[in-house]
């Protein structure tokens, strides 16, 4: 496999190639971590549903995100030089689950009667977190503030 590659497609067996586009099944289990299916499009992933017989199913679009080569960086408290975009993203916050995820699974079901949820769930909600909390810095920062506090995570969604 190239290096460029991220996974074949389990339908017509093509390159998904990374930082494009790859959709998976929403049925939890297409998607065990034993054999999991990889559908380049979603004309792909249309064709396994008679073969799988799913009563209710949808395609999930990801984007192939190739490994990081994540290094963990201590920030030396002397260190004006870096910012906390570059800091976040050297020690692999950009990719890590931010959200605890039997929690969430353990809420959906209890709330909906008895949802199942779906593995690429955790994903998302991260990045949801991320995109909010890095929302919040920056309106702590416009006040001149290094604590970020609640108001300003409603300052965001308010907007």
């Amino acid at each position: 496999m190239s290096e460029n590659v991220f996974k074949k497609c389990s339908t017509c067996k093509k390159d998904i190639l990374f930082n494009r586009p790859y959709y998976l099944c929403s049925v939890s289990t297409c998607n065990k971590t034993s054999n999991p299916h990889f559908f380049c499009s979603v004309t792909c992933w249309d064709v396994h549903l008679p073969i799988m017989n799913h009563k209710t199913a949808f395609a999930e679009e990801n984007i192939a995100t190739p490994p990081s080569n994540r290094r963990y960086v201590v920030p030396s408290s002397g260190n004006k030089n870096s910012s906390p975009e570059a800091e976040s993203s050297e020690a692999g916050w950009d990719t890590d689950i931010l959200i605890v995820e039997s929690k969430v699974k353990n809420y959906i079901k209890e709330k909906s009667g008895g949802f199942q949820t779906s593995g690429n769930v955790k994903e998302r909600l991260s990045r949801l977190v991320r995109e909010l909390c890095n929302d919040a810095i920056e309106e702590a920062r416009k006040e001149g503030r290094k604590t970020v506090m609640d108001r300003d995570f409603l300052q965001n969604i308010i907007k």
